[in-house]
């Protein structure tokens, strides 16, 4: 299963689109320990995500990150979270089915 945090209506659609099944939360925290859950995707420009991402990271569960590419101090920041895929949001979305493939 996969599961996504992003308030943007746009984004939310996008992914819903390459992963119809997607699971999506009303809040940040509301992905740490998520059961059944194989692949998390966070919208880093979402307030609460940074906050989460260690614990998410450390729950051994992938984490695909993704936000704006000039904010490169949060894609580091992410990085050194331990996130599996860290990339700008152009990147993120023309590659998600690629991505987020079962």
């Amino acid at each position: 299963m996969i599961a996504a945090y992003t308030r943007d209506l746009m984004d939310r659609s996008k992914i819903q689109a390459a992963v119809p099944d997607v699971r999506f939360v009303a809040r940040p925290e509301a992905l740490v320990g998520l059961a059944g859950v194989d692949v998390l995707v966070v919208d880093l420009g979402q307030r609460g995500v940074l906050e989460v991402l260690a614990e998410l990271t450390a729950s051994g569960v992938r984490v695909v990150a993704y936000g704006s590419h000039v904010d490169t101090g949060m894609l580091d920041t992410a990085r050194a979270a331990g996130c599996a895929e860290v990339l700008p949001r152009s990147k993120f979305f023309r590659d998600i089915a690629g991505l987020l493939a079962g």
